[in-house]
């Protein structure tokens, strides 16, 4: 799908990632629509790149109609916005629970069943949800986050294929772990020895080309965890094992104790 001139609703555009994907899908010629909650962010940057602010709390159940209503007719969905949910579960209140199952994945599956409907009819759109290498590979101490999304994954591959015939793209990209911005960052983990990292711009950039060339996955990682990730979907007991004995367990900890403040 070509973004000259089509109208980009982004959530959890006021994160660094978010903030990162809407500049580089402006500068590519869409329109874009931002979307969070610290609209002290939200608007200064819509007004930077020439687009629309409509602030939302994802959490809120009635604010995803509302927000989808303002935003009008989109061509092009990125759904960014989620919560960390890193931790054990039974750490988790039951609300902090329904929290992130609402931010991470009844958002966006909601948002693209309203905007998806509108794209079909007209036999035109793209909807892309913005992943993690966690919704294929699964760790200690992040349940609730691998829930969301594995879960992310499953129905994003299914309703690729229902929106087929509809002429509506449907794309899922998976950043490992992203320096300068995100939720990595944020947390202060730090990383085993030999595993990289990406930068926002290269999960913008995927998302791009995921859009303009109706990819159905795109991972954004060094090809040492990529193939960490392939190793996990085939082998998930003997991965588990292999994570333990490089030290991810450690790193899994350090992001649930620097995102707790995030649930």
């Amino acid at each position: 799908m070509d973004l000259r001139d089509a109208k980009v609703l982004v959530t959890g555009a006021t994160g660094g990632i978010g903030r990162t994907l809407a500049t580089v899908l402006a500068a590519r010629g869409g329109e874009v629509v931002l979307t969070g909650r610290r609209t002290d962010k939200l608007k200064p940057l819509a007004e930077q790149l020439g687009g629309r602010a409509v602030p939302a709390d994802l959490a809120d159940r009635d604010a995803i109609g509302e927000l989808l209503e303002a935003a009008g007719e989109i061509d092009v969905l990125v759904a960014n916005a989620a919560l960390p949910a890193t931790g054990l579960l039974t750490d988790y209140s039951i609300d902090e629970i329904d929290r992130a199952l609402d931010v991470n994945l009844r958002a966006p599956i909601v948002m693209a069943k309203l905007a998806g409907e509108r794209m079909a009819a007209r036999r035109r759109g793209h909807l892309v949800f913005i992943s993690s290498l966690s919704g294929k590979a699964a760790s200690g101490q992040a349940s609730l986050y691998n829930a969301t999304k594995f879960g992310l994954r499953g129905f994003a591959l299914a309703l690729r294929e229902d929106m087929r015939p509809h002429n509506v793209g449907v794309s899922t990209v998976f950043p490992g772990f992203v320096r300068d911005a995100g939720m990595f960052v944020d947390s202060g983990a730090t990383l085993p020895r030999g595993i990289g990292t990406r930068s926002p711009r290269d999960v913008a950039r995927a998302t791009v080309r995921a859009i303009e060339r109706n990819l159905a996955e795109v991972d954004v990682a060094p090809l040492g965890l990529r193939m960490v990730a392939l190793f996990a979907g085939a082998a998930p007991s003997l991965s588990a094992a292999v994570q333990r004995r490089i030290g991810g367990d450690k790193t899994t900890e350090q992001l649930a104790k620097g995102q707790r403040h995030k649930r």
